[in-house]
């Protein structure tokens, strides 16, 4: 009993230690104050009236959305074959090829940053939501090829070759029996990508220039330049998104689980 108190005791430290930034950085978005400040004198919604009002903070989100939604579509494509490519792989050479599909989650995103940026810039996407892009698939693909990969590890091959063995072609089993049993791994892959791209700081500070600046991009210069609460305003926007995203990624995770225990 001793033991399971201690247990309890120290997982609840350890999740006030996480949390309480977060904590602070939502309650200082309610505040009156005309600076940032903790805690604050009194409570009201100018910050967030701040936020939709400025013309320069909704271009930021706007531009970060639309990049992200483009992520979303070229990396879960990407992705998702190269996936099915890597299932069909012998082991060695599955191996091998994996290692460097994941390499951006590997290597500091600050080295893939400068080499991104050198690489682009020969080619004038530096400044472009283009070159964000493709920079941000290049991040965001390998969430894709590890989720779908995980959801293929639990697929029972014999299901494709039923399907292949009464008359189907490989684009039929793949769309009928393959896609729908690994959709939840897909879509999981989906959310974490818009994630990825969404929330990704270092390699807009190399790319998006003057003529695309995307959120995390406007709210790092705000800090620079004019610290303000509508700074925590767009920090609690951000986290509500990205917590009711990790949520929906979680369902997908359960739905994937329940579908291959049927």
């Amino acid at each position: 009993m001793i033991r399971r108190g201690l247990s309890a005791t120290v997982v609840g430290l350890i999740l006030v230690f996480l949390a309480a930034p977060i904590v602070v950085v939502m309650i200082a978005s309610f505040s009156s104050a005309s600076y940032l400040t903790f805690p604050p004198p009194g409570f009201g919604l100018r910050w967030y009236r701040e936020y939709f009002g400025s013309a320069t903070w909704i271009d930021a989100t706007v531009l970060s959305v639309v990049v992200a939604a483009a992520v979303v579509v070229l990396s879960t494509v990407l992705g998702t074959l190269a996936a099915l490519g890597l299932s069909k792989l012998p082991r060695a050479l599955r191996a091998v090829a994996t290692g460097l599909i994941l390499s951006p989650l590997i290597v500091p995103v600050i080295v893939v940053a400068i080499g991104i940026y050198y690489a682009f810039s020969r080619f004038g996407l530096v400044g472009t939501p283009l070159g964000l892009v493709l920079a941000h698939t290049c991040l965001a693909a390998p969430f894709v090829v590890t989720s779908v990969s995980a959801s293929l590890a639990g697929l029972d091959r014999r299901l494709e070759q039923a399907a292949l063995s009464l008359g189907a072609t490989p684009l039929g089993t793949f769309r009928q029996v393959t896609l729908p049993l690994i959709r939840p791994g897909v879509l999981a892959g989906a959310l974490f990508a818009f994630i990825t791209s969404f929330d990704e700081l270092v390699v807009a500070l190399f790319l998006s220039g003057s003529g695309a600046v995307t959120l995390p991009r406007r709210m790092w210069d705000d800090l620079r330049f004019a610290i303000d609460p509508t700074i925590a305003a767009v920090s609690t926007l951000t986290i509500v998104l990205t917590a009711a995203l990790l949520v929906a990624v979680q369902m997908l995770r359960r739905r994937g689980e329940g579908l291959r225990t049927i």
